[in-house]
């Protein structure tokens, strides 16, 4: 059995965790107000640009720009947008787990661009080829951020090096839940929703072509902004659940602890109280 020096250090090291993880629970719970107000207010843009994009392709075809064609040739690449730091619960586990099982399930020449180190050194791991790695964009990620990368994805797709390209982030759905998801990117596939105006009752300016030459472009780049936004608000939500936990589980740590010390202590009174009646009896 443990002595009570020994146990008292144990509670007070636990103790020290438990108000490193508190501080870091609220340190996450600060920044993810911040994410998740931001990762909310672009949906909106991102939804718009889908429904223009949707308008576009009811009056034009693949033939008026690359970015919607299918390249013939080219190896698949994923985005994997993944976190920098540790302690963010399951989060980077389940996306890794994710990427892996749709590399596994659609074997072909495939590789990887990776936003953040622990999506890097996961794919080292696995021996998956990457082919470019960024690293993550901070606690307040801007457009211009991932405009490097859209011009590598773009214009590796529009030489035939790249076949498709494919994005895998972390959906944001809630302060608990946090969905891996897959999204095309490259060939753009616009959306089949009818439910607004149909294309031909609008009028482009300059022309429908010129709108969409503007358009894809922009189009690309706010896609993957969008993913890097939801993948920001996922790890900060994680991050905070898993270290509310630890911060639970350290203090049921104290009470179990400190039921063990105060055991420890009586039994040691007991033996005391018994040293001295044996004591005082011999004399």
């Amino acid at each position: 059995m443990a002595s009570q020096r020994d146990i008292r250090r144990r509670i007070a090291s636990v103790r020290n965790i438990r108000q490193i993880t508190r501080a870091m629970q609220f340190v996450a719970a600060s920044k993810l107000r911040r994410a998740q107000e931001a990762t909310l207010a672009a949906r909106p843009y991102s939804e718009a640009l889908d429904e223009v994009l949707a308008d576009l392709a009811a009056v034009l075809d693949q033939e008026h720009h690359p970015l919607l064609a299918g390249a013939s040739g080219g190896k698949r690449i994923i985005v994997l947008v993944t976190t920098d730091r540790p302690l963010a619960g399951p989060l980077t586990s389940n996306i890794v787990r994710f990427t892996a099982r749709e590399i596994v399930d659609h074997p072909g020449d495939v590789a990887v661009v990776t936003i953040g180190r622990k999506g890097r050194d996961a794919m080292r791991r696995t021996g998956v080829p990457i082919d470019a790695h960024f690293a993550g964009f901070g606690d307040r990620p801007a457009f211009a951020d991932v405009l490097p990368l859209v011009r590598l994805v773009s214009e590796g797709y529009l030489n035939g090096e790249f076949g498709r390209v494919d994005v895998i982030y972390s959906h944001f759905v809630s302060t608990l839940v946090q969905r891996p998801t897959m999204a095309q990117l490259l060939p753009i596939v616009p959306t089949t929703d009818t439910s607004g105006i149909p294309g031909r009752q609008f009028i482009f300016e300059p022309s429908p072509a010129g709108v969409l030459e503007r358009l894809l472009p922009r189009y690309v780049a706010t896609r993957l902004y969008q993913a890097v936004l939801e993948s920001k608000a996922s790890e900060e939500s994680s991050r905070m659940v898993a270290m509310k936990n630890a911060t639970e589980n350290a203090e049921t740590l104290i009470e179990d602890l400190t039921l063990a010390y105060n055991k420890v202590r009586q039994a040691n009174i007991t033996r005391e109280m018994i040293e001295i009646a044996t004591g005082a009896q011999a004399h």
